[in-house]
């Protein structure tokens, strides 16, 4: 199995992206980080992730996540994350330092941070304007304290229509970077 993480600002473009590739990837899973993260956690969500995915997917098993209602303020019922041979992990820190091991690859969204909010407040609309005034300072102290662009294989850039994807400033961990086979206890390290 592969995790691939697509990376960048808020409104970059990530989930529509990863639903594109998703589907030329014959339908990998893809894991949206707005499931895990919450109000109470908004980048401060990795150990969960940890435990309820990327370690069922060192075993091999399916993953089942808990995901985080942003409007009812409160964590659903689990669902079930197939394990299949590529999963896309995408959101906000999804190239973060501490998942960064466990990533065939990085792909970064390469939209300037103050167009990406543009766009997410237009799509997020006037009911989640307060949610935005606290989202971008805690985005920008997250990416100051962790960057995952310099580590990304991958630029990728929107265009009118489809995406140009260039070679990123990272490197790729190449084609034997598989989360479920790693030496040493337990099996997903």
């Amino acid at each position: 199995m592969r995790l691939i993480g697509v990376d960048g600002h808020a409104g970059s473009g990530k989930s529509t992206f990863a639903g594109r590739l998703a589907q030329a990837l014959d339908g990998a899973p893809v894991l949206h980080l707005d499931d895990i993260a919450s109000h109470d956690e908004l980048f401060s969500w990795t150990g969960r992730l940890l435990t309820q995915v990327i370690e069922p997917f060192g075993r091999g098993e399916s993953a089942h996540y808990t995901p985080y209602d942003w409007r009812a303020h409160r964590f659903g019922a689990p669902r079930v994350l197939p394990a299949a041979p590529a999963v896309l992990v995408e959101g906000v820190g999804a190239g973060r330092r501490a998942l960064r091991p466990f990533l065939a690859c990085v792909l970064w969204m390469e939209v300037p941070p103050e167009e990406s909010w543009t766009r997410g407040r237009a799509r997020d609309g006037e009911e989640q304007r307060a949610f935005w005034d606290e989202w971008v300072p805690a985005e920008v102290r997250h990416f100051a304290e962790d960057p995952s662009r310099p580590h990304a294989a991958l630029l990728v850039r929107q265009l009118g229509q489809g995406y140009v994807v260039l070679p990123g400033p990272g490197k790729s961990s190449g084609p034997d970077r598989d989360v479920t086979h790693r030496e040493g206890p337990p099996s997903v390290w």
